[in-house]
């Protein structure tokens, strides 16, 4: 069977007259896009917006949840029980997919957004809270998870189906966790030893963490980031790359997993 793989992006992170990312180009590469839902950037303007050159583009869109948290950009960890952290992901989820409904589109897919995504992929009740929100609002949305997390393991808990993420341009630990922003090696810069890197994943299910060991990892979908610099370079590098290797690219409803 061919080797298929999803490429997914952050998107809608503007807010008000503040600009963020390249969304109207980054489109163009991807085919799933992560839509920010007003809690750590976007507004409704930005979100029906991003929503409509996602569907233009033939892109499949899924909802970007935060903590409340437009100062921090959503990268400050709070201490929010799980039956709060289940009611911000059902109203931030439940906004974005009333707009892709009124785009002629469907909703499919929920990736939460940084210190929530970070914090569920090592606690159990808060990986619960996301995957049971998001079961609620709709148990055919795909929840889009760290390989190997506790995100991973609470979708089989509660029959939701998934799809394992991989980072580009992210350096891993030997955990599997990724390493911290504060760390001079946690963005990988170069185009080439992003896309060696990516393409290495898919192909043997392995990735080589900071420390140099290896640890397997199913990599269904590849998380591209469309704010950082030279950011669209590096997805028309690593896309052109992913298809020179007789990869396929395809939205994560194709290979997402219960």
């Amino acid at each position: 069977m061919k080797a298929m793989v999803d490429l997914n992006c952050d998107m809608g992170e503007s807010f008000g007259m503040y600009k963020l990312g390249l969304d109207e180009e980054a489109v163009k590469y991807i085919s799933s896009a992560n839509v920010a839902c007003g809690y750590h950037a976007g507004d409704p303007q930005v979100m029906a917006h991003t929503v409509k050159i996602a569907v233009a583009s033939g892109v499949a869109v899924g909802a970007h949840p935060s903590f409340p948290d437009l100062m921090g950009f959503g990268r400050r960890q709070m201490d929010a029980s799980p039956e709060e952290i289940r009611n911000y992901v059902i109203y931030q989820t439940g906004a974005l997919a009333a707009f892709v409904q009124a785009g002629g589109a469907r909703l499919q897919h929920v990736k939460p957004h940084g210190a929530m995504y970070n914090m569920a992929a090592a606690d159990k009740k808060i990986a619960r809270a996301l995957a049971e929100a998001i079961y609620a609002v709709d148990k055919e949305l795909i929840f889009l998870v760290l390989a190997n997390s506790e995100m991973e393991r609470a979708s089989e808990e509660v029959g939701l189906r998934y799809a394992r993420e991989v980072f580009a341009d992210r350096n891993y630990n030997a955990d599997g966790t990724l390493v911290a922003r504060s760390n001079p090696q946690a963005v990988i810069k170069d185009s080439d030893l992003v896309a060696q890197r990516m393409i290495e994943i898919i192909k043997t299910g392995q990735i080589r963490a900071v420390d140099g060991s290896v640890f397997a990892v199913k990599a269904d979908s590849v998380c591209l980031h469309g704010d950082t610099p030279g950011a669209i370079e590096h997805m028309k590098h690593l896309r052109r790359a992913i298809l020179d290797a007789g990869i396929k690219i395809t939205p994560m409803k194709e290979i997402s997993h219960v």
